[in-house]
């Protein structure tokens, strides 16, 4: 008996090749594009240690836990970090950008989350990239979780590594990712002894045995229902039209902090400025006396489906995130967010007005 997941014809090199070029549009460049058979997290970790070594002096932007982690792996490959960390509530400047580099000129590498969905802020990655145009550096971008939400545009904002997964607001699979990869980090990977070489971390095998190759042959089996998953996820995007899904993303965040602000019960937009506030997900903190986890389980407990989690960590006690991207940027999953966090509120002793909410929720998508 067949199965349509298992009985599935070989994936050719053509088709492999194609879909790389269908993101490299998505993301409108002429640079490089590598899909890579593993979650973003490969490639992230892949283009840190190909770049950086004991003669990089990174500037590390922290605006959440992502940044956090891109640190520790620059100081594990031996680079000097300076971190430049801001309070999650808010987003980072390119004046804040712009006197790190003052302050220590050497700086030739720099790391910027664009969107961080755990905290629910995005940086002005444009700005930033021209300051770091300016004074040469590499530009090594994590846009995970803004591709399809808001602009990724590797070559306009001069990046040379930009890291993106299809798991968010693309509404594809988590099980492959891909990287844009300019000039001028292949050659600063080439001259690096401590890339990875003959390693799935290897940006550089992929150049050998794939990019130079002509693209001809596949280094190795590709995840092929992944592989599958995400060129559908990319067809829809562009029969939808890119601006469309963007703009559907923008419109559930308003809708959720307009409606969250609105229901009252203590809640408040944890990102302080809506210009600063990620489209693809909002973050809201809790009144002091209640837990947030708490309440997105209250809340989980009636609906299952709803997209609602409580922030990471540290954060699990204050902050709760709406994770309205992909199949849940829509009117009616914001609606059904709001109205479970009501009941979850109102169960704990706090008044809300949930018509309030949803009023506000559809003059936000009016």
């Amino acid at each position: 008996m067949t199965h349509p997941f298992l009985d599935l014809s070989p994936l050719s090199a053509a088709r492999f090749a194609s879909v790389e070029d269908r993101v490299a549009r998505l993301l409108g460049t002429r640079q490089d594009v590598v899909i890579m058979q593993g979650e973003a997290l490969l490639p992230l970790e892949g283009a840190i240690r190909g770049t950086a070594g004991p003669g990089t002096v990174a500037l590390n932007v922290i605006t959440g836990p992502y940044g956090q982690t891109f640190g520790d792996w620059l100081r594990d490959c031996g680079a000097t970090v300076i971190d430049l960390a801001v309070p999650f509530h808010t987003a980072v400047t390119a004046t804040q950008v712009r006197e790190a580099f003052t302050e220590h000129p050497e700086i030739d590498f720099v790391s910027l989350v664009h969107a961080e969905a755990a905290t629910g802020n995005t940086n002005p990655v444009a700005e930033i990239g021209e300051v770091v145009k300016e004074r040469g550096a590499l530009f090594y971008l994590d846009a995970v979780a803004s591709v399809g939400a808001e602009p990724v545009l590797p070559d306009a904002w001069g990046v040379d590594l930009c890291v993106i997964g299809a798991q968010k607001a693309m509404g594809g699979p988590a099980g492959v990712s891909a990287v844009s990869v300019s000039e001028r980090a292949w050659a600063r990977m080439a001259a690096n002894p401590g890339a990875p070489r003959r390693s799935y971390l290897s940006l550089l095998d992929w150049k050998a045995r794939w990019i130079d190759g002509g693209r001809a042959a596949l280094p190795h089996a590709p995840a092929q229902l992944e592989m599958l998953a995400l060129e559908a996820c990319v067809e829809r995007i562009e029969a939808q039209g890119l601006e469309t899904v963007m703009r559907r993303h923008a419109t559930a965040a308003a809708a959720t902090r307009a409606g969250a602000v609105a229901l009252g019960g203590g809640l408040e937009p944890y990102v302080h400025r809506a210009a600063e506030a990620a489209p693809v997900a909002t973050t809201l903190r809790v009144p002091a006396h209640l837990v947030a986890s708490e309440l997105v389980a209250r809340a989980l407990a009636t609906d299952p489906a709803l997209p609602l989690a409580a922030g990471g960590g540290a954060l699990a006690k204050e902050m709760i995130r709406v994770n309205h991207y992909g199949a849940d940027a829509t009117p009616g999953a914001v609606r059904a967010s709001l109205v479970g966090l009501g009941q979850a509120l109102a169960e704990a002793g706090r008044d809300v007005d949930v018509t309030a909410a949803l009023r506000a929720v559809e003059e936000a998508w009016a």
